[in-house]
């Protein structure tokens, strides 16, 4: 036997072993466009709340007939990285309004948020730098920490300021001290303490570094973000985010900061070095979802009704969904076979929602995480959740209340 062909033995092995145990994720096919209710290949219609779709631009057609227009206008792709092959308009327009909207100097598209987390803190990090991180970030945070390889990094616990603060103050002569964080963090849909991060950054020094990824088009009055949610617009002083979920589902992310910033990630991230851009179309449905959203902040307020209604009506239920302000409505179910399980009846009954176990959260704390729309209406929101009360009543075990 070759290596290659052990190789293949062993993940076959593998994934039998995760079949057995219950945790073998399935990946469903679309054949319509996101929305709150789409149709999947081989079950037909169903209500979908597993989509980062907040606002619904994802099926909006001023924001598809944008992308067509830019496709058609400047092609495909960009054939090539910034440096070599240049970029075009639509890149330059999203960039100046993601900037305006932010309150930011500039800000520099990415092909994800991903890869512009990792430019951000590679580019900024030396032997004289210590990175100050949540213990429940995101994975391109984490991953991100581990590439730029800082002098020294801190992991305080999930928002204990008492913690970060005391991490400040130990590396207090450190030279540049940079704290990251998720502005909501994905997982349990609660948000990062900015009042309290933004006046120990400015006691001691630090950058506040604020993925926002699950906060624009979501949190504050005008769907600006976290820090608007905590009357801080302006204050943080680099946000990263996503093209991919309020901003109409496509790909791409985002870093937003000072002119000199932005500028030096364009002169030496690698990521933006050695990686196409954004393909035009979705620089310029990115661009139209922005100004649709500027036009219409009664889309944000839209989305705040509706995951009130369905925490209401979820804990009408029996239910105790984990607290939080966001459109991340988590439920706690216990392991992750019960987790897939439950997503799985739910599937045969028409809701398409997923469930979350080990290892993208901690063992025991496997849940159904529902993420809500401004474009599902009342009826969709009680179906989901009858549906999911049967589904538990199904797999058996009541679903006991939240440990967070």
């Amino acid at each position: 036997m070759t290596a290659a062909e052990r190789l293949t033995v062993e993940l076959g092995d593998e994934l039998n072993e995760m079949a057995s145990r219950g945790t073998l994720k399935d990946l469903r096919v679309y054949e319509s466009p996101q929305g709150p209710e789409v149709r999947l290949r081989g079950l037909g219609e169903v209500l979908v709340l597993s989509s980062n779709d907040y606002l619904g631009m994802a099926a909006n057609p001023r924001v598809i007939e944008a992308g067509v227009e830019a496709l058609r206008t400047y092609g495909a792709g960009t054939a090539s990285v910034r440096f070599i092959c240049g970029l075009f308009e639509p890149h330059i327009e999203l960039e100046r309004d993601l900037a305006d909207f932010l309150g930011t100097g500039a800000s520099l598209t990415y092909v994800s948020c991903w890869t512009a987390n990792h430019a951000i803190l590679d580019a900024l990090s030396d032997q004289e730098t210590h990175i100050f991180s949540d213990e429940l970030n995101h994975a391109s945070i984490i991953d991100a920490m581990k590439l730029a390889r800082p002098g020294g990094k801190s992991i305080y616990p999930h928002s204990d300021m008492e913690a970060l603060e005391a991490a400040l103050i130990e590396h207090a002569g450190v030279k540049r001290k940079l704290v990251v964080t998720d502005g909501v963090f994905s997982m349990e849909g609660d948000l990062a303490p900015l009042p309290r991060m933004v006046e120990l950054c400015e006691e001691h020094d630090a950058v506040l570094i604020v993925d926002d990824s699950h906060g624009l088009g979501v949190m504050g009055e005008t769907g600006r973000g976290t820090a608007e949610h905590f009357g801080l617009h302006g204050r943080v002083d680099i946000i990263t985010g996503t093209l991919g979920k309020a901003l109409g589902g496509g790909a791409g992310g985002f870093v937003a900061g000072s002119e000199e910033l932005c500028e030096v990630l364009e002169q030496r991230s690698r990521p933006q070095l050695f990686s196409n851009g954004l393909p035009p179309t979705v620089a310029g449905s990115a661009r139209q979802a922005l100004i649709e959203l500027r036009e219409h902040p009664e889309l944000v307020a839209r989305l705040r009704e509706n995951t009130a209604t369905y925490r209401r009506l979820l804990t009408e239920a029996g239910f105790d969904p984990i607290p939080g302000d966001s459109a991340i409505v988590p439920v706690l179910v216990g392991e992750t076979a019960r987790a897939i399980e439950i997503s799985r009846a739910m599937l045969e009954d028409g809701v398409f929602v997923t469930g979350f176990g080990y290892p993208v959260v901690p063992e025991g704390t496997a849940r159904i995480r529902s993420q809500i729309s401004a474009a599902m209406e009342n009826g969709q929101l009680e179906r989901a959740v009858a549906t999911m009360l049967s589904a538990t009543q199904r797999v058996g075990s009541a679903v006991g209340p939240s440990p967070i």
